[in-house]
C-alpha cells in the first residue's frame, strides 16, 4: 500500500503581525520529524503556487493561516472547508495575494484538487497596517504556535492513518 502524500501548507505575510501565524508553524514543522510522505512548504503569499500544489495529485492538504472567526486571540481552529458544488471562475490571479477561499475556487478552476483539506487556523490580534506594518506575531498568537505545530501533527497522524474519509 502506497502510503497518502500530505501538503501541509504555511501561509501569511510576515510584514503583517499576526498574519505571519502560518508562515511561523510550517518553519517549526520544518525542524520536527515528519514522515516522508509529507511536505512543509511556507507559500507566504504566493496564491497561485498554492493553487498549483493543490492540484499536484496530493491526497491531503493542511493550510496554516490566521482565521477570523470572532474568538479571543490566540484561538486555534479546524476548519474543513466546503469544496462542494461548481467552481466560479476566478476574477483574476493574484500571484502575491492569498485569500484561501480564492486560492481554492482558483485551484478547483484549474483541475482536481486534493480529496482531504484542513486549514488550522490561529485567532489574530492585529495586521498592522499599510501605513505602520507590524512585524513578528503578537504575545496571544506566538503563545498559540506550539499548540498549533501540535494540532498539525495530530492531523498529519489521523491523515495517513486513513482518517482522511473524516
Amino acid at each position: 500500500m502506497i502510503a497518502p502524500r500530505l501538503l501541509v501548507a504555511g501561509i501569511g505575510n510576515i510584514f503583517l503581525g499576526d498574519d505571519a501565524f502560518g508562515v511561523e508553524v510550517v518553519r517549526r514543522l520544518g525542524g520536527r520529524p515528519l514522515p516522508e510522505a509529507v511536505r512543509v512548504v511556507d507559500f507566504g503569499i504566493r496564491g497561485f503556487d498554492l493553487a498549483c500544489a493543490l492540484t499536484d495529485g496530493y491526497d491531503g492538504a493542511i493550510l496554516v493561516d490566521t482565521a477570523q472567526q470572532g474568538g479571543a486571540p490566540g484561538t486555534l481552529y479546524v476548519i474543513e472547508p466546503d469544496c462542494s458544488g461548481e467552481a466560479p471562475p476566478p476574477a483574476v490571479v493574484e500571484g502575491h495575494g492569498l485569500h484561501p477561499a480564492k486560492v481554492l475556487h482558483l485551484a478547483r478552476a484549474m483541475g482536481t484538487v486534493c480529496p482531504w483539506l484542513r486549514i488550522v487556523g490561529c485567532e489574530p490580534l492585529t495586521f498592522g497596517s499599510d501605513e505602520e506594518p507590524v512585524m513578528g506575531l503578537s504575545e496571544p498568537v506566538a503563545r498559540a504556535v506550539d499548540e498549533a505545530v501540535l494540532l498539525v501533527e495530530s492531523l498529519v497522524g489521523k491523515m495517513l492513518d486513513g482518517g482522511h474519509q473524516m
